[in-house]
């Protein structure tokens, strides 16, 4: 299976981005707990290189705990503060406040140093499509979010969100897609659903994931589907079509739908919790 990527759209929220990072104290990066570094876009370690930086390991309810907190310490070690969240539910969520704070203790102290008090932090949140962006957004900002109309140097139309006196967000700068040359980065993004599925062969995508659980979480599939461990993964598929009653006329297995099935049931964690990719 190969990927395919649109630059178009890159280079565009890419110069969006560069024209907002001037405004900005602390880069948010939300990344997808099971595929912490597929799902980064690369050209943000540049674009932010001279601002906070805070990892949100989101999602975290549906990686396994221990490589969430092996993932945690791996980015900590790269300079960045880090925080597992699970934006849909609110896990982790009343810790970012703090984190933002300390992200930002050098910048509040330079303030504070030259006689400003109180400027409140500026933070950007970037992250992949499908990642939680907006879902983090909303959590953090809730109901009573006031939206603080536009700043000076921002180009109109802009929001910046004020979160409480001490955060502001800004509301949001254009989707920043990863570039990949390398193909397994577009296979585990296309296995989180940040690739649309019908630009992809849905049985092949599905076969592909019954073979990484086979390796890496032999039993999942047997446990879940009471089927047969088999080495051939369409062979896999097949057990699931028939275990789930995925039936065309004539009563032919329906693969497609099993696949589709079985897709749907890695991306909301009804598979369990299972990480795609470790820390080197």
């Amino acid at each position: 299976m190969h990927f395919q990527w649109y630059p178009g759209h890159m280079t565009k929220a890419k110069r969006m981005m560069q024209e907002n990072m001037k405004l900005i104290d602390l880069v948010i990066e939300l990344v997808d707990a099971r595929v912490p570094i597929s799902s980064r876009n690369p050209d943000i370690d540049e674009l932010g290189k001279n601002k906070a930086r805070l990892i949100l390991l989101n999602k975290a309810d549906l990686a396994e705990d221990r490589w969430n907190d092996a993932w945690a310490e791996y980015f900590r070690a790269k300079g960045f503060s880090v925080v597992k969240v699970n934006s849909k539910k609110g896990g982790g969520m009343k810790s970012i406040h703090s984190v933002i704070q300390e992200a930002c203790k050098e910048k509040i102290e330079r303030d504070r140093k030259r006689g400003i008090l109180n400027r409140p932090v500026r933070a950007m949140v970037v992250g992949i499509p499908n990642v939680g962006k907006s879902t983090f957004i909303n959590s953090l900002a809730g109901k009573a979010c006031a939206k603080t109309g536009n700043k000076p140097g921002v180009t109109k139309g802009k929001q910046w969100i004020r979160l409480n006196k001490q955060v502001e967000l800004l509301d949001t700068p254009g989707i920043l897609w990863p570039k990949f040359e390398d193909q397994s980065v577009g296979l585990r993004l296309a296995f989180i659903g940040s690739i649309k599925d019908e630009i992809l062969n849905t049985e092949e995508l599905a076969a592909e994931l019954i073979q990484f659980l086979n390796e890496y979480y032999p039993g999942v599939l047997e446990g879940k589907y009471q089927v047969e461990p088999a080495a051939d993964a369409y062979v896999m598929l097949g057990q699931i079509a028939e275990s789930r009653h995925c039936l065309l006329k004539g009563n032919e297995l329906d693969t497609e739908k099993a696949a589709i099935l079985l897709l749907d049931d890695f991306r909301n964690g009804r598979l369990g919790r299972l990480t795609l990719e470790y820390p080197q």
